[in-house]
């Protein structure tokens, strides 16, 4: 890959990704690579790094809070690793950047957390510090996908049908073991052995880093796995976290502490929030855009909800649910690949009318497709028949104008082949999808 820290080329693992940082490097003075704790984020800044400051580490960290330009010093590009731990670095970069006469690519800062108060991180970096999202493996990085079916080929207007690895057994496995990069050749028992460690880290000292209380946090995470890709309203998750019955409202300190806990998951990456989609034939008032709440990665869910890959596969609408994550989160690299897209590419649809759709990936060109997740086989038809609802409805809108989809496909758990209906939508296993 070239300009490479010793150590890291022999044992790197390739990431999606690496395209995205390279290209803002030349674009940017500095980038930040953010996402959760253990994604790789860290790796793959080394990988286009000269060298390195790790800004968590005891020795470093006091000398950083009293100067921030200390963390800055190094052969560019220089990576600034846990920058969040000392919030005024990114003023401090951003003004590096402005003095360096336009030069592009001097600092990767990587965050596992975004700084909580207001004014922690004073001006958003823009123009200046170029900001990537990274996720934990897909299954494509990981290898259990061949990715003979990539969604910029369909986007493309490219399809051939190609055969996929199958079965449910390892489905499961899948889902429980996740995508972290330092797991990904475990079983699914040991990976979650390593993921409930993880999530005991989040909840004992993550959350109270911010004001956060542990026990509050982790039944509030494990609010949102029973409710996992739903819009739970804060009344419904209060309603798990202090214990009430359904008929019960939860007081108003009772909601702000919810809201509260909710705001630090999100800030150290744990949860990801799927927007709604409002096309251009629909008024938005019509539309439900409550973002849906999904984990970082499938294996958290299963981790707080106590279960193994073996529970799982005796509780199809638990392995359903776990599932709809990880396609998500491989839709999310996936469309964050893509040419021409913006901050924010992956949505759902869901009007007054109750028709739902669970994925809508929309490029800045205005091109769009609608993807509907199906663990099984025997739901594609039905899947299908949703999907031209959609197509129908918005092509028949009279008060606006939406583009025709790209295309439609139904992403599936099971399947041993891609292959493409009579009715032009695309059956694709997710084993065999790639970016």
């Amino acid at each position: 890959m070239g300009n490479v820290l010793d150590g890291v080329a022999s044992h790197y693992r390739p990431r999606i990704v690496d395209d995205q940082i390279k290209q803002y490097l030349s674009l940017f003075g500095a980038i930040e690579v953010s996402g959760t704790k253990w994604c790789g984020k860290t790796w793959s800044a080394l990988a286009h790094g000269k060298s390195v400051i790790y800004v968590d580490r005891k020795e470093k960290l006091p000398l950083v809070q009293a100067d921030p330009a200390y963390a800055l010093a190094g052969e560019v590009p220089h990576v600034i690793d846990e920058w969040q731990r000392v919030p005024a670095i990114w003023d401090t970069v951003r003004h590096a950047v402005d003095e360096s006469a336009g030069r592009k690519g001097r600092w990767i800062l990587t965050g596992s957390s975004t700084p909580l108060r207001p004014g922690e991180r004073g001006h958003s970096g823009a123009g200046r510090i170029g900001r990537i999202r990274m996720h934990t493996m897909t299954l494509q990085e990981s290898g259990d996908s061949s990715a003979g079916v990539s969604l910029r080929s369909l986007f493309e207007h490219r399809f051939a049908p190609v055969s996929a690895a199958n079965g449910i057994e390892p489905m499961a496995e899948l889902v429980c073991r996740g995508g972290w990069p330092e797991e990904t050749s475990q079983t699914a028992d040991a990976a979650q052995i390593v993921v409930r460690g993880y999530l005991s880290l989040i909840f004992e000292e993550g959350v109270p880093r911010f004001g956060g209380d542990s026990e509050i946090s982790r039944r509030t995470a494990l609010s949102l796995a029973r409710n996992l890709g739903q819009s739970p309203t804060q009344k419904t998750i209060a309603r798990d976290v202090f214990s009430l019955l359904p008929e019960e409202d939860p007081t108003e300190s009772q909601l702000k502490t919810v809201a509260s806990h909710l705001t630090i998951l999100k800030r150290l990456y744990m949860i990801d929030e799927v927007p709604g989609w409002a096309p251009a034939s629909r008024s938005p008032l019509r539309m439900r855009t409550k973002p849906k709440l999904y984990f970082a990665d499938p294996s958290m869910a299963v981790g707080l909800l106590g279960l193994s890959s073996e529970a799982l596969l005796d509780d199809w609408q638990t392995l359903g649910l776990a599932f709809e994550n990880l396609v998500m989160r491989d839709l999310d690299v996936y469309a964050r690949a893509l040419p021409s897209v913006g901050h924010t590419p992956l949505h759902y649809y869901h009007d007054d009318s109750g028709l739902e759709v669970d994925a809508i990936i929309e490029k800045a060109d205005g091109n769009w497709a609608a993807i509907e997740i199906k663990l099984s086989q025997d739901k594609v038809d039905k899947a299908a028949k949703n999907l031209l609802r959609l197509e129908r409805k918005l092509q028949n809108d009279k008060r606006g104008y939406t583009p025709p989809p790209t295309f439609l496909a139904v992403v599936t758990g099971m399947g041993d082949v891609a292959y493409r209906r009579p009715d032009g939508i695309y059956v694709v296993p997710i084993r065999a999808l790639g970016a």
